[in-house]
């Protein structure tokens, strides 16, 4: 039989539970973190998929940066804001893909990091998204809208700690996963030393 490969398992579950932060992040703020993980990776300090390179170019992280602004300030505005919603539904779940697809570094398949990325990212980033827009229509109707940029900010801090939670989550993952193995191990060993001596032996 052959042993288990922990490191690898545990790589499989860090990569996966950052793209689901990652995609989560971008049902509320698409922009962000994109930008976020790309300069990241342009740092050197996240690791993200050959094929997705491109996320952490000059370009791109101009591109991302402008597009986090507009999205921030433009939130804010009554009148603005529905219209950048009804944008998200289409760009926010996007950007859950791609972000789930680009931390899939594991996989060596671009194709394969795409599809799952698309099945993972997409509908993690539907499900924050649908919450922000429920919460909109029911602040605009019962304030006129007068409320919707307190709830904007309020947003803001909910995204920047969900995307601080998602970035830390791998390496607690990784943590609790090596704990884990390591007290089943000693549990496993100590269940034998505490195992009686046979009948016959004890005779």
């Amino acid at each position: 039989m052959n042993a288990i490969d922990w490191s690898a398992i545990g790589a499989w579950t860090g990569t996966l539970s950052l793209g689901v932060g990652l995609a989560a992040v971008a049902g509320i703020r698409a922009w962000l973190p994109l930008l976020v993980a790309g300069g990241l990776a342009r740092l050197g300090v996240l690791h993200l998929h050959e094929s997705f390179a491109f996320v952490s170019s000059w370009p791109a992280l101009a591109l991302f940066g402008v597009a986090t602004v507009v999205e921030l300030v433009g939130d804010k505005v009554p009148a603005v804001d529905h219209t950048l919603d009804a944008i998200g539904t289409f760009v926010r779940p996007g950007a859950g893909a791609l972000l789930a697809a680009s931390t899939m570094y594991e996989i060596q398949s671009p194709l394969l990091a795409c599809v799952l990325g698309l099945c993972v990212g997409a509908p993690t980033a539907m499900v924050p998204h649908a919450t922000k827009v429920a919460a909109r229509a029911v602040s605009s109707t019962f304030t006129f809208g007068l409320a919707n940029p307190a709830l904007s900010f309020a947003e803001d801090g909910v995204a920047a700690a969900m995307l601080a939670a998602a970035i830390v989550m791998p390496v607690l993952v990784a943590l609790a996963f090596a704990a884990g193995a390591i007290g089943a191990f000693w549990w496993i060993r100590s269940r034998g030393a505490r195992k009686p001596p046979a009948a016959s032996e004890a005779t």
